[in-house]
């Protein structure tokens, strides 16, 4: 990359950036973060020269003191001096990241990163602010994205930090993040810029820093280009991160459907997309289930992928951390919150037929109509409700509808002999997060005659020697969607 030492090249690369991605509009509110090092000083100058010369926009400066270490208190000295040669609102905080690292049980960089977006937000909420601006810069990019290589990662941790990004409703900017720090070293120098060196920069006590002053000088002896091959992996990986994202997404639309807070899909739909759609199907379906936490677990995602590929055919259930289940029914996958409560359990006793019966544990009614064999059915419902007719003189009262039991049996119509409830949910493929919600009906005998929308027996069957039918119809009532 060629150098960008001169201020107004700098200038031109940004303002491509900006265009590219769009970073900004005119008279927006930037909180830019600056901690007194040459990438941050550079960063506000430049920003400062832009809304003069090209784009009207209101910077505001904001400064975290970590209170780590000596040089802490003049480092906020120099940020607030340069905030008043710019004519710039200041903003700064001093920060307890000891104390937050044993509240949460983090280490020393993931607590002061967390301490200092914290203030950053809160900063860019006070002033009604559309971005906050930050130093990251091109070798830092190197460094993430060794450090997520090193980790384990996949396309998303390779493409490293994008340029945009947005959190908690305001972007995160990055406008150097393709230019190297010897070009901002060198426009600091250049222009005169004030900055502060930061002695724990040089300590390999942190990772990132072994990554910076171990690893990567150990590396350039085997390629002298290493920084700019990590920048081009991200900037490659990032392209086909978004590519790969939006087939997930078409991918999420055309096969998942939502019901009661669980998401579901078919299998052999499923298994008929590339395995690399597999897990970012499986990713995104996670992340919708988690209340905004991202799940990136490869081995709890691959865990789900080889279930559905290899259990196939079968139901099972699959406890995935977090409060989530994945469960398989046949042919269709459900990932929810909870299992499935089972229903409780009811009993209704009918002495005789009745239009309406409200079954509230199931979300059901039951209607009866007594009427001639030659009259009309209810049915103009096109499968929306389960539906029988029986010889009304045949049937012996009381009826009972009631919540299927252990150990039920039926005899079929068209079958010798009795088979079990169960058996018959197995056979017809009923689901078993459906089950609880289907009743039997029983007549006075004790015989069940019903399972609605499943079978029915051989008892009270209509003939040519029926006078009386005795239809009915057990459909959803109107505040519960259907089945």
């Amino acid at each position: 990359m060629e150098s960008r030492a001169d201020l107004n090249m700098l200038m031109e690369h940004v303002l491509h950036t900006a265009g590219e991605h769009g970073l900004w509009l005119p008279h927006d509110t930037i909180v830019v973060a600056v901690s007194g090092g040459p990438d941050s000083v550079a960063l506000l100058h430049v920003l400062h020269q832009i809304s003069k010369r090209y784009i009207p926009l209101q910077l505001i400066c904001a400064h975290v003191h970590h209170g780590l270490r000596a040089e802490s208190d003049s480092e906020e000295e120099l940020v607030r001096h340069l905030a008043q040669e710019l004519n710039l609102p200041f903003e700064t905080v001093r920060i307890d990241v000891l104390s937050y690292m044993k509240e949460g049980g983090k280490g020393f960089e993931e607590a002061a990163r967390d301490k200092r977006y914290a203030f950053l937000h809160k900063i860019a909420q006070r002033y009604g602010a559309s971005s906050i601006a930050l130093a990251h810069h091109a070798d830092d990019q190197a460094e993430t994205v060794l450090m997520h290589l090193l980790r384990g990662s996949g396309l998303g941790g390779l493409k490293g930090m994008k340029i945009k990004r947005c959190e908690k409703n305001v972007e995160l900017i990055r406008p150097f993040l393709r230019i190297y720090k010897t070009d901002l070293m060198s426009i600091c120098k250049q222009n005169g810029y004030a900055y502060a060196i930061d002695s724990s920069n040089l300590s390999n006590q942190y990772r990132r820093n072994a990554i910076r002053l171990d690893v990567l000088p150990f590396l350039g002896q085997y390629n002298g280009q290493i920084r700019q091959s990590l920048v081009q992996l991200a900037d490659i990986a990032g392209m086909e991160d978004d590519y790969m994202e939006q087939a997930a997404n078409h991918a999420y639309h055309d096969l998942v459907q939502h019901k009661d807070g669980r998401l579901y899909f078919q299998a052999p739909s499923f298994l008929a997309l590339h395995v690399a759609l597999q897990r970012r199907l499986i990713k995104l379906i996670l992340n919708y289930l988690s209340a905004g936490i991202e799940i990136t677990d490869f081995h709890k995602i691959e865990l789900i992928r080889q279930s559905i590929n290899q259990n196939k055919s079968t139901t099972w259930s699959l406890d995935i951390g977090g409060g989530l289940a994945c469960i398989r029914e046949y042919d269709m996958i459900l990932v929810m919150q909870r299992p499935p409560e089972q229903s409780k359990s009811y009993t209704y006793e009918l002495q005789t037929a009745v239009p309406e019966l409200c079954i509230p544990e199931i979300g059901k009614k039951l209607k009866m109509k007594v009427q001639s064999p030659h009259d009309r059915y209810f049915s103009n419902m096109a499968g929306a409700c389960a539906e029988a007719v029986f010889d009304a003189s045949q049937l012996k009262y009381p009826l009972t509808l009631r919540s299927r039991l252990p150990g039920d049996t039926m005899k079929v119509m068209g079958l010798n002999g009795s088979k079990k409830v169960k058996d018959i949910f197995i056979d017809a493929k009923i689901p078993p997060s459906v089950r609880s919600r289907i009743p039997v009906l029983v007549d006075g005998s004790g015989n069940m005659i019903w399972i609605p929308g499943v079978r029915r027996s051989m008892h009270a069957a209509v003939g040519t020697q029926t006078t009386s039918v005795l239809h009915m119809c057990l459909e959803d009532t109107e505040a519960v969607e259907q089945l």
